[in-house]
């Protein structure tokens, strides 16, 4: 039979932040004080009955939920269980050339990757040359393309492009500079950049097909032989595996954004439930830092 013990948390009401002195793994008792409190003020005590092991709490212990565990921390991508559970490791591509114009990309492959691109690709590179990939997945786009292929330099399993990896299709606005696209199409553009799940081309929806895309390229890549994957894609798409893979719909899209050489991390559990570990890390562009996770 497995004993419990009781952890006891005796804090004053007030409305000054508690201050805790102490953390628990399950001791007979800790005191959280506020730093307003004084002596004279009510106590109330609140008992929890917790596992007398550390690692996993009984079910019914409500200090942070079923994601202590990693259990139902948001939904299945995969619907289904995976072998082995898989950390993502997603990067935008390098600075391009219409990045660089301003103007709006879409899925045209007429803009390339720059030379500070190719320089931002490089520092992801170094930045992350501590950490064993099993294998790359990249958007077949050129200024994604190129940036992968500085990123797997010197692998030797080969790139797999996923054209489920692609940029949405933005139709005639692509290739124009946002001020034109604002001037000429000011209907289309004000919706694109204010309301993008309700933006619509010919009666298409590119940002909820985007969606549909993400989702089905989460699949391809959580179901590759493998724990830890490379991808490399582009804003869009990001968002878009990104809000997927955290349960938000496509009217989301701008609640999250993702720089040229930005890397995003993921880790899934064998019921392919997502938990983001880290968004948008930025701090090899501005020095020789090394990531190690």
């Amino acid at each position: 039979m497995m004993n419990s013990r009781v952890l006891t948390t005796t804090f004053p009401f007030c409305w000054a932040p508690p201050k805790i002195q102490g953390y628990c793994s399950c001791p007979s008792r800790n005191r959280i004080q506020c730093s307003s409190s004084s002596s004279d003020l009510p106590l109330t005590t609140v008992s929890f009955d917790c596992s007398s092991s550390p690692e996993k709490p009984e079910n019914n212990v409500p200090i942070t939920g079923g994601a202590y565990d990693f259990e139902k921390a948001t939904i299945s991508l995969t619907r289904r269980l995976m072998p082995s559970p898989k950390k993502v490791t997603i990067v935008r591509h390098g600075l391009s050339s219409w990045n660089e114009e301003s103007r709006v990309q879409g899925s045209s492959d007429l803009s390339i990757l720059t030379e500070t691109g190719v320089h931002q690709a490089e520092r992801c590179r170094k930045a992350l040359a501590n950490i064993s990939f099993d294998q790359c997945f990249s958007s077949p786009i050129s200024r994604a393309k190129s940036t992968a292929e500085i990123l797997w330099h010197g692998k030797e399993e080969p790139l797999v492009f996923l054209d489920s990896l692609k940029e949405c299709h933005l139709f005639y606005l692509e290739g124009m500079k946002n001020v034109d696209a604002r001037r000429i199409y000011p209907k289309e553009y004000n919706t694109w950049r204010e309301d993008p799940s309700n933006f619509s081309v010919y009666g298409v929806y590119p940002i909820r097909m985007l969606w549909e895309t993400a989702n089905e390229a989460w699949k391809e890549i959580l179901f590759t032989p493998g724990d830890h994957f490379l991808v490399v894609t582009h804003k869009s798409m990001l968002r878009a595996l990104i809000c997927t893979a955290l349960g938000l719909g496509p009217e989301r899209f701008r609640a999250i954004d993702v720089n040229n050489g930005g890397i995003s991390v993921f880790n899934f559990n064998k019921r392919g439930e997502a938990m983001l570990q880290s968004l948008n890390m930025t701090a090899h562009m501005y020095d020789d830092h090394v990531y190690l996770y």
